[in-house]
């Protein structure tokens, strides 16, 4: 047991040092002046402490964070909000034709996003929220609202189903059931939803950069990929770049890690 045990942790060590290494590098590197970023000193430690390249990264990328996280925040939450009460509806209230509709629901997962890209850029311009913001968290909206709302039904539909007949006994209506009994409960699969929305939206290049042209309205992963220059690259910019703009998504797997662990025990993302 105690060879076993052993085995585990050097295992798992070797795996944190494997998935460490690049942060290292990137972080090392951010912090060195252009001139001292090379292959050949790539794993050294910087000479001297400054801010290296995240003073010009953090001066360039600032405005595209912000687009950021005011396009994935309002995105996350409301694809995860309808992704709740779709989930809610198909597991404790089913109708007739219910699972062909989740089956075409859970259909719009599967389509491409290039395949979708010309009727999305016509229908934004027929509604007037083409190349700005609000466009762009509509489109993550309708394309999250497939696997929130499988994430939410997989979870509900391990709920007791004694939960909701005892507050229709009470006298607690469809969406009375939901909002003050199932929605509390919910905690853990909206950890789930947030956590895969927020990581996914953060990510996104193909929207951003064909929903949004404008450099100035773009979200922060069209603005990292700008960093490159054409004839030379300040590989410390582009390596402090990529820190900061990784580092929203590292901070909300830290503070929802906890509720997303619980919310993978319950069943929130079987199949």
């Amino acid at each position: 047991m105690r060879v076993k045990r052993i085995i585990l942790i050097i295992v798992l060590g070797l795996a944190l040092l494997f998935y460490a290494l690049p942060v290292y590098v990137m972080v090392v590197n951010g912090l060195k002046e252009a001139t001292n970023v090379s292959m050949a000193t790539m794993w050294v430690l910087p000479r001297q402490l400054t801010a290296g390249g995240f003073a010009e990264a953090w001066a360039m990328l600032a405005p595209n964070l912000r687009n950021s996280l005011i396009m994935v925040v309002p995105a996350a939450l409301i694809s995860s909000m309808i992704g709740a009460v779709n989930g809610y509806v198909f597991s404790k209230w089913r109708f007739r034709g219910s699972e062909i509709l989740f089956a075409l629901l859970l259909f719009g997962f599967f389509i491409p996003y290039q395949a979708i890209l010309l009727p999305l850029v016509r229908f934004l311009q027929w509604i007037g929220l083409y190349g700005t913001l609000p466009g762009l968290v509509l489109t993550h909206v309708v394309y999250g609202i497939s696997v929130t709302t499988l994430i939410f039904r997989n979870f509900y539909i391990n709920m007791p189903n004694a939960i909701v007949e005892a507050a229709t006994v009470d006298g607690a209506g469809l969406l009375q059931t939901f909002w003050r009994i199932m929605l509390p409960l919910s905690l853990p699969a909206f950890a789930v939803t947030l956590i895969f929305q927020f990581t996914n939206i953060w990510n996104d290049f193909l929207f951003g950069i064909t929903v949004v042209p404008n450099p100035q309205a773009q979200p922060v992963t069209i603005a990292l990929n700008n960093l490159s220059g054409s004839f030379s690259v300040d590989w410390n910019v582009v390596m402090s770049g990529a820190v900061v703009a990784a580092l929203p998504t590292a901070l909300v797997y830290i503070g929802l890690g906890r509720l997303f662990v619980r919310g993978l025990m319950s069943g929130a993302v079987k199949a």
